[in-house]
């Protein structure tokens, strides 16, 4: 059986300049990184075609192949004759040399170049490490000079970032103070990223970054440094999105790459909406389970770009509801559909939007279980459809074409969980009771200190994102199904006044990763050009 790279490899791509040309895009709207690499330099149009959000049930470590189906689905879109786009985020360097891998797909459903893409790819993740650690060295130096702004060096909030997942970074010293760093997909500057309309919106939130307070406890902005017009110079390039191709040569704008348990998890604001002016179909997705990157998908990029899917559709395997389940027998299957009924509800019922159940088969399934799972479906009220877009490509997801395709004709209107003028509390356990199923929300001291910060510098008004595991729907890895009657236990709160968000931190975890007892960059090689291991 050929790897993901072998298969990559041996596929003849297409020139990025013919595959820009079945979305309408000349040469001159194009920025070339080489023959099969391009960024979009266009202003985004109005939207003129359908949207299609791609989620899943919460991730087990089998994997669920998640940007795989988005792909299959994308080429068998395109085989039904429609003018089809994606829109992905970019993988980050720390998954890629870690434990999780790549994020280009898998098998016959891939986007490709793989390897540049999941490497340095156009140097977007550079750019917003750049930008950050600017910033704190901006603060450092503002200190240094003198510090006219009187800042408290015990009271800054901004941090160093890097794209690799580096535990013994988590905490520094710098002199007097501490400090650390954060994953670059866990900076302001990338929530920022995706979410800006444009060059002047991204310069106006950059300034509206929070990084930290003066000794009389007054808030410091970036704006206050004059730090804003160099951080955007150093984005000038990273905020246009790039334009490549899937294995079967049909276009995938991929751009930013935001973690879903420790950020929002979804691609920027720009690659969507170009995506979904230049093309009839957009197929896009949100991070991990859908308890993650759709709420956060649904409730903060839906809300601040005022847009709204048109039809979800959900990724489930028989062996990660086997896993959820606790074991390997059927009993166990039906116990873990548990996972899927609760993602189902949440998304038509509390949502409001049609969802298709993409059920990614793998060889070990058998028939028997497939039809449970259908079963199951619907009964639930949701679509459903088999796809084996890995082994096959986008002939192997046509039923889930022809499902996702009846889905977004159904009428819907995006309710999200809660008022955006609600107390951040409320908006908090909103999603912890309605999403998660928690019977509640506890904080700590630290935490209710911040939200008291937040409101007084009026900035409550925005929406919450929760930062926590993507293996169960609580704040516990180890509560998997459908856990209920759990309190979310929130020890921190984070004020991201540049992305325009309030962030809630719960149980373990880690904005700054480690690497596995193994990683996968132990395992990879490279002869001349040739490279082994990536995945």
């Amino acid at each position: 059986m050929s790897s993901d790279i072998e298969i990559a490899e041996s596929t003849k791509l297409k020139s990025i300049e013919s595959v820009a040309k079945k979305l309408g895009l000349k040469k001159k709207d194009l920025i070339f990184y080489g023959d099969k690499i391009a960024k979009i330099n266009k202003p985004v149009g109005k939207r003129k075609g359908k949207l299609i959000l791609v989620t899943a049930i919460n991730p087990t470590p089998m994997g669920e192949g998640k940007t795989t189906v988005s792909i299959g689905l994308c080429d068998a879109l395109r085989k039904t004759g429609k003018k089809v786009c994606l829109a992905l985020r970019e993988p980050s360097l720390g998954p890629v040399f870690g434990l999780k891998g790549g994020a280009t797909g898998g098998g016959r459903a891939q986007i490709a170049p793989m390897v540049d893409i999941n490497l340095h790819f156009t140097g977007d993740l550079h750019a917003i490490t750049s930008a950050n650690n600017l910033l704190c060295a901006l603060i450092n130096n503002h200190i240094y000079q003198g510090n006219e702004l009187d800042i408290d060096e015990n009271k800054i909030l901004h941090r160093y970032c890097m794209d690799v997942n580096e535990r013994a970074l988590r905490e520094i010293s710098l002199g007097k103070r501490k400090s650390g760093f954060d994953i670059t997909a866990a900076s302001e500057i990338m929530a920022i990223l995706c979410l800006a309309e444009d060059g002047e919106d991204l310069k106006k939130r950059l300034g509206n970054i929070l990084v930290g307070y003066t000794k009389d406890k007054k808030p410091v902005f970036a704006k206050d440094l004059k730090a804003e017009e160099a951080m955007a110079i150093l984005l000038k390039d990273a905020i246009k999105p790039n334009l490549v191709q899937t294995l079967e040569g049909n276009p995938a704008i991929v751009h930013g790459g935001p973690f879903a348990n420790i950020a929002h998890g979804c691609n920027s604001v720009i690659a969507t909406k170009q995506a979904l002016s230049l093309a009839d179909i957009t197929v896009t997705e949100a991070g991990f389970g859908a308890d993650l990157g759709a709420e956060k998908f649904l409730d903060i990029k839906c809300r601040i770009a005022g847009i709204e899917p048109d039809a979800v559709v959900l990724v489930a395997t028989v062996r990660s509801l086997k896993f959820n389940g606790g074991g390997e027998s059927m009993e166990c299957l039906e116990k873990g559909m548990a996972n899927l009924i609760r993602h189902i509800d949440n998304i038509k019922g509390k949502f409001n939007l049609p969802v298709v159940v993409a059920l990614n088969k793998f060889n070990t399934d058998t028939e028997e279980e497939i039809e449970a799972v259908r079963k199951e479906c619907k009964k639930q009220g949701a679509g459903f459809a088999v796809t084996e877009g890995w082994g096959k490509g986008g002939a192997g997801a046509l039923e889930l074409a022809a499902e996702t395709l009846v889905a977004v004709q159904q009428p819907s209107k995006l309710k999200c969980i809660y008022n955006i003028n609600d107390k951040i509390e409320e908006k908090i356990e909103k999603i912890a009771v309605n999403i998660y199923g928690a019977s509640g929300v506890e904080y700590s001291a630290e935490a209710k200190e911040k939200i008291k910060e937040i409101i007084k510098m009026g900035k409550d008004a925005l929406p919450v994102c929760i930062a926590k595991t993507q293996y169960s729907f609580s704040d516990d890895a180890k509560k998997l199904g459908a856990p209920s009657g759990f309190k979310i236990k929130v020890r921190d709160i984070n004020l991201r006044s540049g992305a325009g968000f309030i962030v809630a931190e719960c149980g373990s975890i880690m904005l700054m990763p480690g690497l596995p007892k193994v990683p996968a960059a132990c395992n990879m090689t490279i002869n001349g050009d040739k490279i082994t291991g990536i995945f």
